[in-house]
């Protein structure tokens, strides 16, 4: 009897090794297959089951093909929008970075925008909660995280005022982000109570038909009234402690950036809700997509919004920042929370200093998620070592915020990480900005994280203790089963 099921149990073994080395690998990246394919052979039992589990990145067919509809329908919405100024000579390869945005996403680049930069955290609360006020059409709300505390009170407050006014009040939240939040269940209730039309963006409710891979998420931050002004960037709404009683215990608080827009490329922003809106509910708000132009000025910008996500062929952010950092000519400043590059990217970073550029990064010398954390310090050897410059922001705050800058022409600030879940995983939203203005805003930004952080040097690095690398490393092999 028992020889029969040691029997079995091996042809099953077999069996399971054989079939994953055939369907694991197909149309998957080389690291993540082998990844896979690591713990498959490891833990087979386990490992197929993760598999199972979380082993397709792709979304269900019907929201793939709603990203199909809604590309065409930005193409024809936006036909014509593109109001550039070329009074100052673009970068000779500019143009094509442009159109390579514009094949992948659908969205154009537009001229006669504005835009600051905001990297404090109440006050960008405060002035997205002043902007709600003065609505008068609709408030369009999509955040990975949205949580009424103490802290977004006002945030809430100003959008209950702005149904009493007859306002449409839509929102969107990821579903299983703002789950693990401690006032999910209130923050359902207000929005509710209020009177806004809101709904669970990617929700995991398998009882009402509603499934997906559980770690698929919506990790956009959008507002938009009135068409009029926008924000984006990498803030979410909540309290800057998130309200985890062991952020709270470590006092950790989040740093970000937000970005306020005001011209036509609201209307793009507008777009990515209007996708993220009809993916949810099938509800196409066609008539709420005109842009609202404004005059050029030499302070004008042009500006390009990239969505990207599993609903894409490509990986549209991935594909833009590696374009950049290979046009780069003087200068790569990037800031990125969590910094854990596939190949390409680890290849591209390396190649500029290579070259001769200058490349810094910005990190927390802290982290939040233990496996991320570790992964990221596993590349620091390899960085340090092709020359790019770490800049560790110092504790007890979490940089969180997500930009970086090429030579003194070009800004991409957005909810994108430089992970291998941002590429591949995470619905994200980038905006490309050329102009000097606001890359000044930016240089601005940069002097004020380094003057709050400390270089950290390859001696250092080699003094690390061994367990500290075994980590590192054993993290670094998670992060690649994507």
């Amino acid at each position: 009897m028992w020889t029969i099921i040691v029997g079995l149990a091996l042809l099953i073994d077999f069996v399971i090794r054989v079939i994953a080395v055939i369907i694991v690998p197909r149309n998957r990246k080389p690291t993540s297959a082998t990844a896979w394919l690591l713990a498959i052979f490891l833990i087979p039992y386990i490992g197929v089951l993760f598999f199972l589990l979380i082993g397709s990145y792709k979304l269900p067919k019907r929201r793939r093909e709603k990203q199909v509809e809604i590309n065409n329908f930005i193409i024809e919405s936006t036909e014509g929008m593109e109001r550039v100024s070329r009074d100052h000579p673009w970068p000779p390869w500019l143009e094509s970075v442009v159109e390579l945005n514009r094949n992948l996403g659908a969205m154009p680049l537009v001229g006669g925008n504005h835009a600051s930069l905001n990297g404090d955290y109440e006050a960008s609360l405060a002035s997205m909660a002043a902007e709600i006020g003065k609505a008068k059409r609709y408030v369009h709300v999509e955040f990975y995280i949205l949580s009424c505390d103490q802290t977004t009170k006002p945030f809430f407050d100003a959008l209950e005022a702005a149904v009493k006014r007859g306002v449409t009040v839509r929102v969107l939240l990821d579903h299983i982000a703002s789950y693990r939040t401690r006032d999910y269940k209130h923050t359902l209730k207000r929005l509710t109570e209020m009177g806004a039309k809101w709904q669970l963006m990617l929700p995991v409710q398998p009882f009402k038909g509603k499934y997906q891979r559980p770690d698929l998420r919506n990790h956009r931050k959008l507002l938009i009234v009135d068409g009029r002004v926008g924000f984006m960037g990498s803030q979410n709404v909540i309290d800057r402690t998130y309200n985890k009683k062991s952020n709270i215990r470590r006092g950790l608080k989040w740093k970000e950036l937000i970005v306020r827009l005001e011209g036509p490329i609201v209307a793009g922003l507008n777009a990515i809700f209007i996708t993220d809106w009809y993916s949810e509910t099938d509800e196409l708000l066609r008539r709420e997509t005109e842009p609202i132009l404004t005059e050029l000025t030499d302070e004008s910008l042009d500006a390009q919004v990239v969505p990207s996500g599993p609903g894409f062929e490509g990986e549209n952010n991935l594909r833009l920042f590696l374009a950049l950092l290979y046009y780069a000519q003087e200068r790569i400043v990037i800031t990125s929370p969590y910094f854990v590059p596939d190949e390409s990217m680890l290849t591209a970073v390396t190649t500029a200093t290579q070259r001769g550029i200058a490349v810094e990064l910005f990190v927390s010398e802290i982290g939040d998620q233990a496996l991320v954390y570790h992964a990221q310090r596993s590349y620091y050897e390899a960085l340090l070592r092709a020359g790019v410059r770490i800049w560790m922001y110092k504790k007890p705050y979490i940089l969180h915020a997500k930009h970086f800058t090429i030579d003194d022409d070009v800004a991409v600030i957005g909810s994108s990480n430089m992970d291998m879940r941002s590429f591949q995983l995470n619905m994200e939203v980038s905006l490309m900005v050329r102009g000097r203005s606001f890359v000044d805003q930016m240089r601005e930004v940069e002097d004020g994280y380094r003057s709050q952080s400390r270089e950290l040097t390859l001696d250092e690095w080699m003094r690390q203790p061994l367990r500290s690398t075994v980590l590192d490393n054993l993290a670094r092999l998670t992060s690649a089963l994507q």
